[in-house]
């Protein structure tokens, strides 16, 4: 764990130079809006407490570059992570049954997704203008994509669509 570690209290306001951020255990949620644009956050530690990352919680944080999401978490809220350029890589666990509507907009530096087969819908939006993302794994138990799920993924060459997906307004011009 790096050094300076910000130990996350729901009742405390979070200060704003906080660079590396852990989600102690007894958290169930990240609530909307929680670490909106904390610029210097570079690093989170989700515990295996939380079960749902909530609408806006990381939006606008630029330098966040790793975040661990652990198996008990459901839910990743809408915008939860736009606009988070640095993010360069993210599992998204088994647990996982909804991305949020644009939850990972503009992240840019975002290089691969693979969605978990507890998936069943891409929502609208949620990889809006990710241009580093170059490939993507849709597995079988996705049967819709939502409007412009991949638009602006300018770097995108590779996507297997399957044969599972029967309702697509997806873009990605």
């Amino acid at each position: 764990m790096p050094q300076n570690v910000y130990i996350y209290n729901p009742h405390v306001p979070v200060p704003k130079n906080v660079r590396h951020l852990k989600i102690p255990e007894g958290v169930r949620t990240i609530g909307e809006i929680s670490f909106w644009h904390r610029l210097p956050l570079r690093s989170v530690t989700i515990s295996d407490s939380v079960t749902e990352i909530g609408n806006n919680a990381f939006n606008g944080c630029y330098a966040l570059k790793s975040v661990t999401v652990p198996d008990s978490v459901t839910k990743i809220g809408d915008y939860a992570f736009r606009d988070c350029s640095g993010l360069q890589s993210i599992v998204i666990p088994d647990s996982v049954t909804e991305i949020g509507n644009g939850a990972f907009w503009g992240c840019s530096s975002l290089q691969s997704v693979i969605i978990p087969d507890s998936i069943t819908k891409i929502s609208d939006d949620a990889f809006y203008n990710c241009s580093g993302i170059s490939s993507v794994t849709i597995p079988d138990s996705v049967t819709k994509i939502g409007n412009s799920a991949f638009k602006g993924c300018s770097g995108l060459q590779s996507v297997t669509i399957p044969d599972s997906v029967t309702d697509s307004e997806a873009s990605h011009d």
